[in-house]
């Protein structure tokens, strides 16, 4: 394997549709022998060929010269933050890819607003530069004024003509210039000079180019202020630029075209000579209770972060693993710490884009793939016995939309849940759940197109039939008052009969506590060891509240008194008795629904901001406060109901003429006024009735 300094991790993230899944495709074209542009070749899911969209990252090992890049290809839409966020922590160095003609996207700004959150250093891939109408020094004004902030961003390369005049780039470093062949081959031709085409944009962005270097650099300073350019040698100008784009402190500005394959080896050159290496960065974990900073080196025992799981029809399930430290061969073991799992590794496999490559070790810096682990979940740390680290990651977005799914036969339940588990493993934004009541089965995601492409992968993938039910919105129930409660059973049957007698004070708890549950029997008049049966039976109970049948929270339930027979009483009479008592109680303690309430960001350009507060204040929402964020966009904060949410995005687009996004997460359960209460409890009778 390569040395951990000739490695590089690169993720391509950017809108849907800006180009990056055929970025990747030339990539691969030209070094992995592809046979052409514009198949999409890592889309490797039925769906994503037929939607001409990635859905999930997809990762692979491509050789450029002395180098092993591993690239994250991402999705670009909305829906699919949660394989971006894996993405970002994944990678060390990121490429935010714009479109020429299309400009600074919503997702766009986004992604920035998150790698920028990771401390994660950027470059900037314009591609499409042979597009009509495309200008170069407005896009890179546009671009400076959307995210200079605190950060310098600066072309490092400029183009040879633009629009379809574009046919080659100038390195503002070295001075060299490349002209490509228009046969898409990728061939180019180095110049001797720098072409008239380009002297406009290469004298309006070298000297700032070298002005942001050398400012970083103390020495580099002296020598450029005292003696000018040519005292500089360019190895020292790029050792130095690196060092400032590791820092976060400048974003360079590449340029290109995929489609037509012009400055493909330009764009890996670069990153192979400013791009941050896997040794470079340190992973922070937790050991024994304690924050630990995991050392990027090959001599320490193994540690390995799960960057993806994915499912192959012949092999079952693949996880891939980013080597964080150590080494790893095959015959090694290792422990999934979140799930305390002992694996044993047969294969190693680093991810080739038509197939898996098998290796003998890997080392910091790879990125492998492992088959048939028994439990990987992505993020989840994977280490030697010896050192059983968990590494940090940033949180994910919660699953914020839910609709049933039902199969046709109930002998193809168990095949469903399985299909549903593998999902959950390859995507920790989606959640399921059964409910063997209803034979149904809810699946939470982060917006519709999520669900949709959920469902199609259970069709697709896993070769399964389901019906799609309505969005459901994940109502909660509680209390307004404090109660008392009792409850006897006592049933006599032949031979043993059932006792269990319960006095129990229900109260509410403040909003987000929860559950808490309090022993305060004296004397024994409930033996000790059915104590956990009373608790277990209001657990229960709390399941399926009494106002819709939406599970109870933020409840204190105290035991205090019962009794018991030395013959009949049992775990179960205690459970029944406990169960009976919480639903009487709650039914006098002014029950009430609850609604997940959203903390909701808006930008939209200014000229909107009244019609988006008022769109805001017609679905319920509270305001919360309102700045411009430059460049004629506006934010506002607000919280909005859930289900008001759901139609919220197409809304916006038509009051914002396609300008306006959004970004939402949990903030509270609120308490819902008695119309909307009936509304639900309305709904929820009619799918009872729908059910039976």
């Amino acid at each position: 394997m390569a040395n951990v300094d000739k490695k590089r991790i690169v993720g391509l993230f950017g809108h849907h549709g800006c180009g990056k899944t055929t970025l990747m495709d030339a990539i691969l074209n030209n070094y992995c022998g592809a046979d052409r542009i514009g198949q999409r070749y890592l889309d490797s899911e039925e769906i994503e060929k037929e939607k001409g969209a990635s859905f999930s990252n997809h990762v692979v090992a491509v050789d450029y010269k002395d180098t092993k890049f591993y690239f994250f290809d991402t999705p670009g839409m909305a829906d699919f933050l949660g394989d971006i966020d894996v993405a970002v922590n994944a990678v060390d160095n990121v490429v935010l890819v714009i479109n020429a003609s299309a400009g600074i996207e919503v997702t766009t700004e986004r992604i920035w607003k998150i790698a920028r959150e990771n401390k994660k250093p950027i470059f900037i891939f314009i591609t499409q530069m042979d597009k009509e109408g495309v200008n170069f020094g407005e896009l890179v004004s546009t671009i400076k004024e959307t995210f200079e902030d605190g950060v310098k961003v600066v072309p490092l390369q400029v183009p040879i003509g633009e629009g379809p005049d574009f046919k080659g780039i100038v390195n503002l470093i070295t001075h060299e210039s490349f002209e490509y062949d228009k046969d898409k081959s990728g061939k180019d031709k180095k110049l001797d000079i720098v072409p008239e085409e380009a002297k406009e944009y290469y004298e309006s962005y070298h000297q700032e180019l070298i002005e942001d270097i050398v400012e970083t650099n103390e020495e580099m300073m002296e020598k450029y202020l005292e003696q000018g350019e040519e005292a500089l040698n360019p190895e020292n100008v790029f050792n130095a630029l690196h060092q400032a784009f590791e820092d976060d402190e400048i974003v360079p500005i590449l340029v290109g075209s995929a489609e037509m394959n012009i400055g493909m080896d330009r764009f890996l050159e670069a990153i192979r000579l400013v791009g941050m290496h896997p040794d470079e960065r340190k992973f922070v974990g937790e050991l024994d209770g304690k924050e630990y900073v995991i050392e990027p080196k090959e001599e320490e025992p193994f540690v390995g972060l799960v960057v993806k799981n994915a499912v192959d029809p012949f092999v079952g399930k693949l996880t891939f693993i980013r080597v964080l430290a150590g080494k790893i061969k095959p015959g090694d073991s290792f422990v999934e710490v979140q799930e305390d799992s002992n694996e044993k590794v047969a294969h190693i496999y680093i991810p080739r884009y038509n197939d898996r490559e098998e290796v003998s070790e890997a080392g910091v810096g790879d990125i492998i793939v492992v088959p048939k682990l028994k439990k990987s979940k992505i993020n989840d740390t994977v280490a030697h016995s010896s050192r059983l680290i968990k590494v940090k990651y940033p949180e994910f977005p919660e699953p914020m939309i839910s609709k049933s799914v039902k199969t046709s036969s109930k002998n193809e339940i168990d095949k469903v849940n399985n299909a549903l588990s593998k999902l959950q493993e390859s995507d920790p934004t989606f959640s399921w759940e059964f409910d063997p009541e209803t034979g149904e089965t809810i699946i939470s995601g982060l917006g519709t197109t999520h669900l949709e492409i959920m469902v199609e992968r259970l069709k697709k993938t896993f070769k399964v039939n389901v019906e799609v039910g309505k969005p459901k919105i994940a109502y909660r129930e509680t209390i307004r008052r404090k109660v008392t409660a009792e409850y006897k059973h006592k049933k006599q049957t032949g031979g043993h009969g059932q006792y269990g007698h319960v006095k129990i004070e229900i109260e509410p708890l403040p909003r987000g506590e929860g559950y808490e549950f309090v022993d305060k029997i004296v004397g024994g008049v409930i033996p000790k060891n059915f104590i956990p049966s009373v608790d277990k039976g209001i657990r229960e109970a709390m399941k399926k509240g009494v106002v819709a049948e939406y599970p109870v929270v933020d409840i204190k339930v105290t035991l205090f008194d019962g009794s018991y027979h030395d013959v009949d009483s049992s775990d179960i009479a205690f459970q029944i008795a406990a169960r009976q008592a919480f639903k009487d109680g709650m039914n006098n303690a002014n029950p009430v629904i609850l609604e997940p309430v959203m903390k909701v960001e808006v930008y939209t350009p200014t000229e909107y901001t009244g019609d988006v507060m008022g769109e805001i204040s017609a679905k319920r929402g509270r305001p919360m406060g309102m700045q411009s964020v430059g460049r004629g966009m506006d934010k506002i904060e607000a919280e909005i109901p859930l289900a008001e949410m759901l139609d919220f995005s197409p809304r916006l687009s038509s009051i914002t003429s396609g300008k306006g996004y959004f970004t939402m997460k949990f903030s509270t359960y609120q308490e819902v006024t008695p119309d909307i209460q009936q509304k639900i409890i309305q709904e929820r009778e009619r799918e009872k009735a729908e059910q039976e």
